[in-house]
């Protein structure tokens, strides 16, 4: 098992004002301290956008890099993400990265409101999908679609419109997928030959069942703990695991915790244990 870590597992997101945002060097220095050998990027601009300059940031802890979270809004026709696109690319030519997983942005600010799609807007998805992937198939990277809460595919009805009707690939956000009504097991074993990378997340049920029927937001679902370390939630990872295993899915796992934090941790402490513990968990299921 290839295993990652994610920079939102130490507070660190795009949405405007969500907590203490902790520094690069801190944040790749401890999942160097934990183990972790690769990580993704995090969110746009937390490293340095320019090619050398990234690559430089991630080199000088010894993690590979993985991908990127690569937020894009795909479902309106006067929008071409193509270009944004391809200069992504073009940092994975200088700072390495294996896969892109594009997120359908809503074009709002944040995750606790979305717009709905008409006709015309879910066909443009699913071209502008499919187009995406051939831009990255063309340089070597997989593209696969990151159904994310609050974005164009959130709902595990969306997701599997969006498999049926497009040739992207499928991040695999356990989390994700449970808090849009997935039975995650389930959609393994109908789509395990699209996965191209799994999001690591464990959550809590009687917290993630809130969301849909709009109870609770996801700011809310966050700041509630909704998210834990691996092996403290609900999600069956073992049965994951092993479907994909048995489809022969040899990508990487990303060990994810959303979390917010107030102010920077102490030296010696915060959301590294967490992290820790999370990815004792995932190595646990590999031996």
């Amino acid at each position: 098992m290839k295993i990652a870590g994610a920079p939102i597992s130490w507070g660190v997101c795009e949405v405007p004002g969500w907590g203490y945002q902790m520094s690069p060097e801190r944040v790749l220095k401890e999942m160097k301290e934990i183990g972790l050998t690769a990580t993704e990027f995090g969110p746009q601009g937390w490293l340095p956008v320019e090619p050398e300059a990234r690559a430089a940031a991630v080199a000088e802890f010894g993690l590979k890099p993985v991908g990127s979270f690569f937020l894009a809004v795909m479902h309106d026709p006067d929008f071409d993400p193509i270009p944004m696109v391809e200069a992504e690319l073009k940092a994975f030519e200088v700072a390495g990265g294996e896969v892109l997983v594009l997120a359908a942005d809503s074009g709002q600010e944040g995750y606790d409101a979305r717009p709905v799609l008409d006709e015309q807007g879910w066909q443009t998805l699913f071209t502008n999908l499919s187009r995406i992937s051939d831009v990255c198939r063309a340089k070597g990277v997989t593209a696969v679609l990151h159904p994310h809460w609050g974005t164009m595919v959130q709902n595990v009805d969306e997701v599997e419109r969006v498999l049926d009707n497009s040739t992207v690939g499928l991040c695999l956000d356990t989390g994700h997928l449970t808090c849009g009504g997935a039975d995650v097991v389930e959609l393994v074993r109908k789509y395990a030959d699209r996965v191209g990378i799994v999001h690591a997340k464990d959550v809590r049920l009687d917290l993630a069942k809130k969301l849909l029927p709009g109870e609770i937001n996801w700011s809310e679902g966050i700041k509630a703990g909704m998210f834990v370390p691996i092996g403290q939630g609900d999600v069956d990872f073992a049965t994951i695991a092993r479907l994909l295993d048995e489809a022969g899915f040899d990508g990487y796992w990303v060990l994810e915790q959303d979390i917010m934090i107030d102010e920077e941790p102490p030296a010696d402490g915060g959301p590294v244990s967490n992290a820790a513990a999370s990815f004792e968990a995932l190595k646990a299921l590999a031996s």
